[in-house]
This record gives structure tokens, C-alpha cells and sequence, in this order.
């Protein structure tokens, strides 16, 4: 299983709106033993890396018995984290002294789902209920 992004996903995700604000969700699955500690280790690493380009990290939560999922579809941890454009993602994560920290992230994780999201509030209650 893939846990990290690669050159033509990168290239892909940047292609679709380089500008655009994104909110990245990360579904984890951590490696039996010391996953959950090493991927803290990984935060503690990331953190200021994303404050760099301008990233927040909106929520980390660590998972429980989910409610309605098919075997093998629950997950050990959400992180939401709020990038101000997929360029400053692609920023973050193409600098050396992040990528000189990944293998914490490569070695906590045994499976990830990273998906790029963006805001359809406006869409579904209009602009003046987007923001409440």
C-alpha cells in the first residue's frame, strides 16, 4: 500500500488549481506497535514545516468503533490540515529538510488515504451560511 505522494500524483493535484485553498484529509492506518507513537513523532516534525507555508492543522483524532464501515474500513487517526493553496502543499513537501522527516510518517504508517478537499458550503447553504 502507497503512504506517501508521488511525483505524478503531486504534479496532478497541483494541475487542478494551483492557487486554490485546500483542506487535506489523511485517513491512517498505523503499524502494529510503536505506529501511533511514531506517527506523534512525524507531527511533531510536520508542524512547523506547515506553519512555513501557512498550513493549520485543524483536527487530529484518533479513531474508534466506527458506526457504519465494512471490515476493514475503520482507521486509527484523521488529521485535517488547512493549506492556504495546493502550491504551498506542494512547497512543503518537496523541501529537504521536510523529506529528511517522512521516514517517521513511512515507518508509523501501514496504510493512508491523503485526499485533497475543498470547501462546498457556499454551494450547498448559500454564501451567508458558509461561514456558521
Amino acid at each position: 500500500m502507497a503512504v506517501d505522494p508521488t511525483g505524478k500524483s503531486l504534479k496532478q493535484f497541483l494541475q487542478e488549481d494551483p492557487e486554490a485553498p485546500v483542506v487535506m484529509l489523511n485517513l491512517l492506518r498505523f503499524a502494529p506497535g510503536k505506529g501511533e507513537e511514531g506517527y506523534a513523532d512525524y507531527l511533531r516534525h510536520f508542524r512547523p514545516h506547515a506553519e512555513r507555508v501557512g498550513a493549520t492543522i485543524l483536527y487530529y483524532g484518533l479513531g474508534s468503533t466506527p458506526v457504519v464501515a465494512e471490515p476493514g474500513q475503520d482507521w486509527d487517526a484523521v488529521l485535517l490540515v488547512s493549506y492556504p493553496s495546493r502550491s504551498a502543499f506542494c512547497t512543503m513537501v518537496r523541501d529537504d529538510e521536510y523529506q529528511r522527516g517522512t521516514q517517521l510518517r513511512t515507518s508509523a504508517v501501514t496504510e493512508a488515504v491523503l485526499q485533497p478537499t475543498s470547501d462546498a458550503a457556499e454551494r450547498v447553504w448559500g454564501s451567508a451560511a458558509a461561514h456558521h
